[in-house]
């Protein structure tokens, strides 16, 4: 399905077209349309898929219409990070391009005293659209700086990542300001039990719409490397001494693995910095930064804060750890081959990782090939007759007319002298 069959307005297909944005993914082509009728909607899909298209599109539609409440809050969007709500906030400023009287304010903790009063500013004058972290926003409705009482669009995403870092008490409490007749939408990259228990909470006769779980890009080049845990520092150093390398990410499975992985590296002389969640936004911010003006060549990151890594030239992604559910897998390799380029991928596998492995390969229906360790890395251990108990056949198993706002807090999305830049579809 092409934008242009859609049935939004001619200011979005303006924008859209101003950014090459021509064929609706399957997430937007089967969402889109849903959210338009007033369903409320439980999106499965990963990151990638365009899915922040499938529900900024429909809702900038509806509000550009001019129906809603002027200086109030219409619409809350949550999000788990910082990264992930900037990204979203100049995606609603890609959208809104054409779009007269639109406003938004992103809020997000790790800032300090004034752009929280910015912030508040903002939410009092009542921009349109609220991109949130949970607890920033906490914050500021324990202020009183913002009224949700007319909130008709209410969306959450990446849910998922949302309750892994244990926002849901604060999630129910935000929900708890709003009125039962708004619209809520709800994304996550999977759907285990705490998601179901969230969904059946706060959403009301919702539509489901699921997209299949991709598999990795066919110019990802994957490997897995079997080895024990005392090999895998030498291996990673093996890896990483390819001088032609300057864009990889290294991923560990906990915040303490990745500060001993910085400063292991560091002492070898490799080019790095860590992103993890006890780093201060700033901090956060400054490594992003460097990482993506290649003043870092290798970041070092752990599942939750690599979520608003969005750069399209990585080489090399490297799992230090197995991941334990296969989706993430295809999330962290996912970050290489973007744009049609080559790209590696290199898991270090441990005899007892050896069932998350198969898994894996359960989801990508592929065998991940597992050569011999590098010169000088040792020799690769046998798996025990248990361990090999569990192969399989990969392929055999599925995966699974309008009025203006006036606020200083908010952006105003008039009609601009340049064109909007093509940045915004994911």
């Amino acid at each position: 399905m092409y934008f242009d069959e859609l049935d939004i307005s001619d200011d979005l297909l303006d924008a859209l077209d101003a950014m090459n944005f021509e064929e609706c993914t399957p997430i937007q082509e089967q969402a889109i349309p849903k959210i338009l009728e007033g369903h409320d909607l439980m999106g499965i899909a990963q990151t990638g898929t365009g899915k922040t298209a499938a529900y900024l599109l429909p809702v900038l539609d509806e509000l550009s219409h001019g129906n809603y409440p002027q200086d109030s809050v219409n619409c809350i969007i949550m999000a788990p990070t910082r990264e992930l709500a900037q990204q979203i906030d100049q995606q609603v400023e890609g959208f809104a391009y054409y779009l007269d009287g639109v406003s938004s304010v992103a809020v997000y903790g790790g800032n300090d005293g004034i752009r929280f009063e910015q912030e508040r500013r903002g939410l009092e004058l009542g921009a349109d659209i609220i991109i949130a972290t949970p607890g920033r926003l906490i914050s500021h409705l324990n202020g009183g700086h913002i009224d949700l009482k007319k909130v008709s669009f209410f969306i959450l995403d990446e849910a998922d990542r949302m309750l892994d870092m244990g926002f849901y008490d604060d999630i129910m409490k935000i929900a708890s300001y709003l009125s039962d007749q708004r619209q809520t939408i709800m994304f996550s990259a999977t759907m285990p039990d705490n998601i179901q228990k969230l969904a059946q909470n706060i959403l009301h006769n919702p539509v489901e719409v699921k997209i299949a779980v991709s598999k990795p890009a066919e110019k990802i080049q994957q490997t897995a490397y079997v080895c024990y845990d005392g090999m895998k520092d030498k291996l990673v150093e093996k890896v990483l001494s390819d001088e032609t390398l300057d864009r990889v990410i290294l991923f560990a499975s906990s915040k303490m693995k990745v500060k001993e992985l910085n400063i292991t590296l560091k002492r070898k002389g490799f080019n790095v910095g860590a992103m993890h969640s006890d780093l201060v936004q700033r901090e956060r911010e400054e490594i992003m930064l460097a990482f993506k003006n290649r003043r870092i060549s290798i970041l070092i990151a752990t599942d939750i804060v690599s979520r608003g890594i969005d750069i399209d030239d990585i080489q090399l992604v490297i799992n230090y750890d197995v991941p334990r559910d296969p989706e993430d897998y295809v999330h962290r390799i996912g970050r290489t081959a973007r744009a049609n380029r080559d790209g590696q991928a290199v898991t270090l596998v441990t005899p007892k990782d050896w069932q998350y492995l198969l898994k894996i390969e359960r989801l990508i229906e592929k065998e991940i090939p597992k050569p011999d360790l590098p010169e000088g890395c040792g020799e690769k251990p046998e798996l025990s007759k248990s361990a090999m108990k569990g192969r399989h056949t990969p392929g055999r198993h599925g995966g699974k007319g309008r009025h203006s706002k006036r606020g200083n807090g908010g952006k105003r999305h008039g009609k601009p002298k340049n064109k909007p830049s093509n940045n915004a579809q994911q």
